[in-house]
């Protein structure tokens, strides 16, 4: 049954896609895995153009981010927690890997309840949590805020790197090195803030917008739905992901993260500073706060020579059209932290299309 959809559904866009060249950017990382370990390129008219967006938190981490919490490692007798991901991400001068084989204590969580716990537990150790993911990830930080706040947990503080997607695409859309006809909105981020915040993007922008899920029929379905889109003027938010996804969200998960933080700035990898695209604490839990609890100097912080991740991100370039790529930045060693991530855009064209283009 759902090979003959999926058929139906190819079939369509073979017959009834415009004409043109179309650039869909998939935001989140997870569905840049999905296309690209299902072959779905290959399925899809060649003028229908899949790109990458900056839909994977470790990979739009700034450097400048990494080089801190690897001076903090090295300054302060501390325990950092983080997920495995950002384990390898290579900054300036080094990485949490490397600080790990220098016997720094460094250790990998699964959720951040597990650093909570180890605080509570080891009261005279300092214990740092690197906070990072987009809407989906940040309600658990805020759960384990209030927790450490009312069970009076002094010795425990989080690295905060959070982000929220929509002004991202915003900026994104404003950019002029950008060419976006169409999102796939991300499934997972929607749950939580709904299908709302993603209004003025067909509003202000005229651009199609579908929220979709992550297997491979509801990716080419949610395709199906933007050439509708675009073929009948008709422009607007629509939800393919309709059996986890409403309009309104999960308003108690937004209640959650907004007790705890307010908006800010936030510098992105590769789009630089998003007004409004952040969050910080707010001053009832400034005490968590490590980036205040344990300054550290001024840091020169630099891209790896000749890395694009920056423009992987942006959707302005492919993986493959970096020099690096597959030769000197491999899963292996890798360059930047498009190919360290398991949602990163290069380590998916590595893993599943690098024999397809070579």
């Amino acid at each position: 049954m759902i090979k003959k959809r999926l058929k139906e559904l190819v079939n369509f866009l073979n017959k009834n896609s415009p004409d043109h060249k179309i650039n869909i950017m998939e935001v989140c990382g997870t569905h840049t895995m999905a296309i690209s370990r299902y072959g779905l390129r290959q399925l899809i008219p060649e003028n229908i153009n899949l790109i990458s967006g900056p839909g994977c938190p470790v990979c739009v981490t700034s450097i400048n981010d990494i080089d801190r919490i690897i001076e903090i490692a090295e300054q302060y007798d501390v325990s950092l927690f983080t997920f495995g991901d950002m384990f390898r991400v290579p900054g300036t001068r080094s990485s949490l890997y490397h600080e790990k084989s220098k016997g720094r204590d460094i250790k990998l969580c699964y959720s951040p309840s597990d650093a909570l716990d180890f605080a509570r537990d080891n009261p005279r150790k300092k214990v740092i949590f690197i906070a990072i993911g987009f809407e989906t990830t940040i309600p658990l930080t805020s759960v384990i805020i209030k927790r450490a706040y009312h069970e009076k947990i002094n010795n425990f503080y989080i690295y905060n790197t959070h982000k929220l997607i929509p002004e991202a695409l915003e900026l994104l859309l404003m950019d002029k090195e950008t060419n976006i006809d169409a999102f796939l909105c991300p499934g997972h981020v929607s749950v939580i803030i709904g299908s709302a915040p993603y209004g003025f993007i067909a509003r202000d922008y005229n651009v199609p917008c579908v929220i979709s899920g992550f297997e491979p029929l509801d990716v080419i379905e949610s395709i199906v739905m933007i050439t509708k889109q675009l073929t009948k003027g008709t422009i607007k938010v629509e939800i393919q992901y309709g059996q986890v996804v409403r309009e309104e969200g999960n308003p108690t998960a937004v209640k959650s993260i907004y007790e705890v933080f307010d908006k800010s700035d936030s510098l992105w990898r590769g789009l630089g500073n998003i007004s409004g695209s952040g969050l910080k604490l707010k001053e009832k839990y400034k005490q968590f706060d490590a980036k205040i609890n344990f300054p550290v100097k001024e840091i020169n912080s630099r891209e790896p020579a000749g890395c694009r991740c920056g423009d992987v991100l942006k959707g302005i370039i492919k993986p493959i059209e970096c020099r690096l790529f597959s030769k000197i930045c491999n899963p292996e060693s890798p360059v930047g932290p498009c190919m360290v991530s398991s949602e990163g855009s290069c380590a998916a064209y590595y893993k599943y299309e690098r024999l397809k283009t070579e």
